[in-house]
């Protein structure tokens, strides 16, 4: 029996099919991968799944009295909590019976009542069963895998990051060991390091879940099958994500040969009905006509043109664009002994180091939206910043990408607006809905569009593989290989600059 049946399931976002008739199985201690491109209805199909969005048609039956664990990076939490506390509320019915255990002893001790010694030693019984007395051991390999413990589990919620309120939502997720595990995206904010030990925490996983990920390596490590959202339709593969990709192809060629076989009939069939509606052969006529309104038509397979991000690139210095002396850079105290790196014109450099570490508070003080605490940088006077932000924020949730593109370009007309947000793999059907209904990949695009558009001879990106899908992040990636100018760049994803790096600076060492 299944865990979780999703049947003959149909949604539209806007005028946009994104599933048409779709059904599939999670079964108990399947792991499965969700994939598809950007805006194809990952996120959604998780929402559907939780009951968070209701499908146009369709249904969605859980197996009763299942736990369902779902990672939602911006869940309301006490931020007065510490660390610590709030991963303990993980297990706070344990808690709650150790209380009752307690009382009854306490009371049993004044009374000499041994029906309430009775009950409180079957407490005790739940407990070890739940293995209450390991608590502090699960919650600290939970926090060393995931790197919590460089953050200080006395530190409370609220002077966090996103990146490490998201890592110590997921630990608590993780802490819970629901009966289904739905994440998205949950690498997002890892480190290398920490991506491979939620890699092998998952494998291990008795309970089935379901990943959304760009992440195609760590995917091949977790799935024991993958749910591909392509062609309106949602299909279920089973083996690793090699194995998906392999049948995939051989899949996507029949179904075109397929699609086109069908629109060959429909145009022969209606080609009969326009000659024949009117003479002897009318009634047979008719007859076809309702045999094609009976057919049920396949998706025109859409194959969206790979996307080409090309950078208008200045003049590029020959001499040093960026010195850094005993900088100190946080915002109440520093976060980071001081440092002291140089990047010369045309260097690419990477800077790794464990999420929370000071990585993007570096780059904004760089770029000048927060101030040094002590020390100086300085940049060469030629020199023109292009800075992606990891944060997907907008002033303005309602502008549409169209509108966030025309106001920093104002001499570009709709028509060149719309090439060039294509041209960085936007779909024509999203360029005018509001920025905050996108996926975080299409909005994504939409800053990488405003940064492809901004002439400069230093680039500097701190994550910007995140969310994308795997034609985007190629095409970024042979960007970043052709771009003359300098880079600085901050990504958990050794693979994506691996081959083109001149220099790895680890900011945990300082060197």
């Amino acid at each position: 029996m299944s865990l979780l049946k999703v049947e003959n399931v149909s949604h539209h976002f806007g005028d946009k099919q994104l599933y048409g008739n779709a059904s599939f199985d999670l079964y108990k201690g399947e792991h499965v991968g969700i994939v598809g491109q950007n805006g194809a209805g990952k996120s959604t199909l998780i929402k559907i799944m939780l009951g968070e969005v209701i499908p146009d048609e369709g249904s969605i039956k859980w197996q009763s009295n299942i736990r369902i664990g779902h990672l939602d990076q911006y869940a309301e939490v006490d931020g007065k909590n510490t660390i610590s506390s709030y991963l303990k509320t993980a297990f706070s019915h344990l808690f709650e019976i150790e209380k009752k255990m307690n009382d009854l002893y306490q009371e049993s001790a004044m009374t000499g009542n041994a029906e309430q010694l009775l009950q409180a030693a079957g407490y005790q019984e739940q407990l070890e069963v739940g293995d209450f007395y390991a608590i502090d051991n699960h919650i600290s390999k939970i926090v060393s895998g995931l790197g919590i413990d460089a953050i200080g589990v006395d530190r409370v919620l609220s002077q966090l990051s996103g990146g490490q309120r998201a890592k110590v939502i997921l630990a608590k997720l993780l802490l819970e060991r629901p009966d289904v595990l739905l994440l998205d995206e949950p690498t997002n904010f890892l480190d290398k390091e920490h991506v491979e030990w939620l890699a092998s925490y998952l494998t291990s996983f008795k309970g089935a879940y379901c990943v959304v990920s760009h992440d195609y390596d760590f995917l091949e490590k977790i799935s024991t099958c993958i749910c591909d959202i392509e062609f309106g339709t949602i299909k279920k593969y089973y083996g690793k994500y090699s194995d998906f990709l392999r049948q995939k192809e051989h899949l996507r060629q029949d179904y075109v040969r397929r699609y086109h076989t069908q629109q060959q009939q429909i145009a022969k069939t209606e080609e009969y009905i326009r000659r024949n509606i009117a003479g002897v052969n009318s009634r047979i006529a008719q007859g076809r006509r309702k045999q094609l309104e009976r057919m049920e038509r396949m998706a025109a397979p859409v194959f969206s043109h790979k996307p080409i991000i090309q950078f208008r690139e200045l003049p590029v210095p020959s001499q040093k664009v960026l010195t850094a002396s005993n900088l100190e850079v946080g915002y109440d105290s520093s976060l980071l002994p001081k440092i002291n790196f140089s990047v010369l014109g045309g260097q690419k450099l990477v800077i790794t180091g464990f999420n929370g570490i000071g990585k993007s508070t570096l780059l904004k003080t760089v770029v000048a939206e927060i101030p040094a605490i002590t020390g100086h940088f300085r940049i060469s006077e030629p020199i023109k910043l292009g800075y992606y932000e990891q944060d997907l924020k907008w002033e303005d949730g309602a502008i549409t990408p169209i509108q966030i593109i025309s106001e920093q370009f104002p001499k570009l007309n709709r028509k060149e607006i719309r090439k060039y947000l294509a041209q960085v793999g936007m779909k024509d059907a999203h360029v005018s809905q509001e920025i905050r209904t996108l996926s975080g990949g299409e909005q994504s695009k939409v800053k990488l569009c405003r940064l492809m558009l901004s002439p400069c001879n230093f680039l500097i990106l701190d994550e910007p593989t995140n969310h994308l899908d795997a034609e985007a992040k190629k095409a970024l990636q042979s960007a970043l290989i052709r771009f003359k100018g300098s880079i600085i760049l901050v990504s958990h994803e050794e693979s994506f600059y691996l081959e083109w790096a001149d220099r790895i600076f680890n900011i945990e060492q300082g060197k």
